[in-house]
């Protein structure tokens, strides 16, 4: 994600490198290289000129200039001209009602009706709500189909008429059946095309005027650069939507739509998504993505996703084991189910300040817990509880039964002993290997 732009900024920012302060020429040459590469994302020149226009500005302040290290000063500057482009803070999500309706908009191919089930599922496992989708792709038959599977695979209601060809008049029963069966959010999937036309826009209209929405969500693919920005335009024109989300982020992002969006139609990012699976919707934070865009990581989403996954009362459980160094294959494989709930491995490690760039070529499967998995589930529960237990015939055996070498087993059950070593060591630190701030 905005890997290319993320190089062509480190690199404008070299022109400072070594400088002792900063002055017009070496400004000069750093915001040159800036609105290079924020065209070169697919930043709408008008919109990059205004952005360096504005950095220019600030870093040839008086307090600027007598600044020590003026790079990381740029920097700085940059981050809080980027954090002000997309937004400047988390914008607010209605879902007062009773029911809440929002109506999901946007062309065919951005990402709809995946978006409408990932919001149903962010909304009922983590703000409690119980959503009902509904499809309103009157044209395409698989578009129900697809809603439908995605339905089952969250546990939510999802209302269909396959028979009837009027939107809004499904759009109204729907509400009214959510009204009957207690739920309290309605998402409509509404139509799209491939390209922007009147017999869309006005359907999509007359459903709006017809529930009233508290949320209109735009949905747009991320890859289409600046071509989704002027979509975006358009459906503002028509609908005044009051939100945007980002699609497909997991893809070849150049970063124009992210950049240029919020300013094109004053309308905030509400959210962002990346890949096909339910759990991978995240709110959008301008702060955090211009960090990340900087190469800076995201340390707070990271905790934040950590949490989602964190049950108190099994970590107080676990802390004692490590604390009596006890920890077991169980307790590892237990972990990394955790770990993997938490979403795509590259992108969690992208969060890390530092890593994104060190792994930007380097090819993360999801599955490279496998290999281990396969391991520890080839042994007996007693074996697993005691990691003692394996003598060198129980180790072929494990070897035999997950379709291993031998010797990858061994290097295995090293690895895992030197991290016991590790935690044993960290538990004889002062604060029990804590960091400080961090409750006990």
């Amino acid at each position: 994600m905005f890997n290319s732009l993320s190089e062509k900024l480190e690199s404008a920012f070299k022109n400072l490198k070594g400088e002792a302060r900063i002055n017009d020429l070496n400004i000069a040459n750093t915001v040159k290289d800036i609105r290079k590469a924020l065209i070169d994302a697919d930043v709408n020149y008008k919109i990059a000129k205004e952005f360096t226009d504005k950095v220019k500005e600030k870093a040839t302040g008086e307090k600027v200039i007598n600044a020590i290290s003026p790079g990381q000063l740029m920097i700085k500057i940059v981050q809080d001209e980027l954090t002000e482009l997309m937004g400047g803070s988390e914008a607010q999500f209605n879902i007062t009602g009773n029911p809440a309706i929002i109506l999901i908009a946007g062309l065919q191919g951005s990402g709809k009706t995946t978006f409408t089930g990932k919001l149903a599922n962010y909304l009922k496992t983590q703000k409690g709500k119980s959503p009902m989708v509904v499809a309103c792709d009157i044209y395409r038959p698989a578009a129900i189909d697809q809603l439908t599977v995605l339905a089952e695979q969250i546990g939510v209601t999802v209302y269909s008429e396959r028979e009837n060809k009027d939107a809004v008049s499904i759009a109204q029963n729907a509400i009214k059946e959510a009204k009957a069966t207690n739920k309290n959010v309605v998402i409509i999937d509404t139509a799209g095309r491939l390209a922007i036309d009147e017999v869309m826009m006005t359907e999509v209209a007359n459903v709006k005027a017809a529930v009233n929405p508290q949320e209109i969500l735009f949905v747009v693919d991320s890859m289409t650069g600046q071509d989704a920005v002027n979509t975006a335009k358009s459906f503002n024109d028509r609908l005044d939507f009051t939100g945007v989300v980002l699609t497909k982020l997991d893809g070849d992002t150049r970063g124009g739509a992210a950049l240029s969006i919020k300013y094109t139609v004053n309308k905030p990012i509400k959210f962002v998504s990346s890949g096909e699976k339910m759990d991978t919707l995240d709110v959008f934070y301008p702060e955090r993505m211009a960090q990340r865009i900087l190469g800076m990581g995201d340390i707070t989403s990271l905790v934040e996703k950590a949490q989602a996954q964190y049950n108190e009362e099994e970590a107080k459980k676990l802390e004692k084991k490590i604390r009596k160094n006890q920890f077991d294959f169980q307790d590892f494989l237990d972990q990394l189910q955790q770990i993997k709930k938490m979403g795509n491995l590259k992108d969690l490690m992208g969060m890390i300040p530092g890593v994104g760039k060190a792994i930007k070529d380097v090819d993360i499967n999801d599955d490279a817990f496998k290999g281990i998995e396969a391991i520890i589930k080839s042994m007996t529960p007693t074996e697993r509880a005691n990691p003692d237990l394996l003598n060198p015939s129980r180790k072929a055996r494990i070897a035999k039964g997950c379709g291993k070498d031998l010797a990858e087993v061994n290097a295995f059950m090293k690895q895992f002993e030197q991290m016991k070593q590790m935690m044993k060591m960290m538990n004889n630190m002062p604060m029990g290997g804590r960091f400080p701030g961090m409750r006990r």
